[in-house]
């Protein structure tokens, strides 16, 4: 079955959340973590797992270096420790201890002199942004190179200048964070999140931010599912722990990457594979049931790790949860992500919004009418109010829907979903059902399928 079989009594994950206390921490975390210059590999990344096991109690995993993984290798760590390009006075133009996004992430070492037109082609600007500093990088391709305002570039002068990178690219580890919270049961919840990007807020910080706190939540609940959180650097590190946990992964019933959760536009939902998976019928309809507008795509081999869970020899139920979604804003991969772009309340209420998809996963049953002739005189046991109300109203009609549809195929969900109904009443009104026997659950096993009824 795929439901928690904990006390109905029990409080729904997301009650007694103050969003905006959580907003405000998550936002202070993301503070901290963003002077960091992180990559797919090295110090800096091992830092941020650092400060996130602050939080939660991390196992951080070391992957060396020439690993094979899958059609792919682990590739070579990378650690930088200063990098600038000076005029012929000796002044920093370009300066990475301004901004790590001053340098092509990914560099190799390189100390030389130079002139402006031997420099030019290893300087990247966004024209249309002449203010920004563009995110770049070079993970599989060995270069080098310095990011900077279009405005900037614009006032160097013809000079002779030195360029230093201060790295190293040479043979170490990849590594990744790892959290399980323990459920009743051995099917996991999958959480993901990249957390590879340098001084980005929205796109790498939020979803490293409100995993942590999704995490610290679910500690200590009452839970059916397992919680698996993974921080990963993108691509290779999904890549990396699928091959390393091919039989895990088989345990992954639901699964959400997260990223972009801290701006101020509304929800994005990207389906997984399936199309018509559990996870992607309980995001729709917990954002159908919000108070502003939101979007669910479908899936594409493209974006964040959803693609490799969803890749055909796993095809996971594994969907990606945004606001703006990535490359459709215009501080995308920009120094303009910065922290006055992610939103304290806009933090508070993904976390909010994740936790009431989780409670959904938690509570969605089978059940099937005890007394499927004819509705039930539900009056004589005490079940219709003698005044009205709309909760009342709402129940009542919600304990019809979910007698009417429960024939032992239709989950909670599907009752939800067909009704337009709030699947907390939806719940609620099958919990008093089940207390005066007109209902019983069907045992199952895996992940119910919805949308069937």
């Amino acid at each position: 079955m795929t439901a928690s079989t904990a006390s109905a009594e029990r409080a729904p994950l997301p009650a007694g959340l103050d969003t905006a206390a959580a907003g405000a921490a998550m936002h202070a975390l993301i503070g901290e973590l963003y002077p960091i210059c992180r990559s797919i590999t090295g110090d800096g990344f091992r830092q941020t797992l650092a400060r996130l096991k602050q939080e939660i109690p991390l196992e951080v995993h070391e992957v060396p270096s020439g690993t094979a993984v899958f059609d792919w290798t682990v590739p070579r760590e990378w650690n930088i420790r200063d990098a600038y390009v000076k005029n012929s006075r000796g002044e920093r133009v370009i300066d990475f201890r301004r901004h790590n996004l001053h340098v092509l992430n990914y560099s190799v070492p390189v100390h030389s002199r130079m002139s402006l037109a031997q420099l030019r082609p290893h300087l990247h600007t966004l024209p249309g942004h002449p203010d920004w500093i563009p995110y770049r990088t070079s993970y599989y391709r060995e270069a080098w190179g310095f990011c900077l305002a279009h405005r900037d570039l614009e006032q160097l002068p013809e000079d002779e200048y030195e360029v230093r990178i201060d790295s190293t690219l040479q043979d170490g580890h990849l590594s990744y964070g790892e959290f399980l919270v323990k459920g009743a049961s051995s099917q996991e919840v999958l959480v993901s999140c990249h957390a590879c990007h340098p001084s980005l807020c929205n796109d790498n910080l939020s979803g490293l931010a409100v995993a942590a706190f999704l995490a610290k939540r679910l500690q200590g609940q009452p839970l059916h599912y397992s919680y698996r959180f993974l921080f990963i650097p993108g691509t290779i590190g999904s890549i990396t722990w699928l091959s390393l946990n091919e039989e895990r992964a088989r345990n992954i019933a639901h699964g959400l990457v997260l990223t972009c959760l801290g701006d101020r536009g509304g929800f994005n939902y990207k389906k997984s594979r399936r199309g018509d998976a559990e996870i992607d019928v309980a995001v729709a309809h917990v954002l159908g049931h919000a108070d502003r507008p939101f979007a669910c795509v479908d899936f594409s081999p493209y974006g964040y790790d959803e693609r490799q869970y969803c890749s055909p020899g796993f095809n996971l139920a594994v969907g990606c949860l945004m606001r703006s979604q990535h490359g459709q804003f215009p501080e995308y991969h920009t120094s303009a992500d910065n922290l006055d772009f992610v939103d304290a309340a806009a933090l508070g209420d993904s976390l909010a919004k994740i936790l009431e998809v989780f409670e959904v996963l938690e509570h969605n049953r089978t059940y099937l009418n005890l007394n499927p002739k004819c509705e039930p005189q539900l009056g004589k046991r005490g079940l219709y109010a003698v005044t009205g109300g709309t909760n009342i109203k709402q129940r009542e009609l919600a304990m019809l829907w979910v007698l009417n549809l429960s024939d032992g195929s239709a989950s909670l969900l599907d009752v939800a979903c067909r009704s337009g109904l709030p699947f907390a009443a939806v719940r609620e009104a099958a919990d008093l059902l089940l207390r005066h026997d007109l209902l019983a659950p069907v045992p199952q096993r895996g992940a119910i399928a919805v949308g069937r009824s």
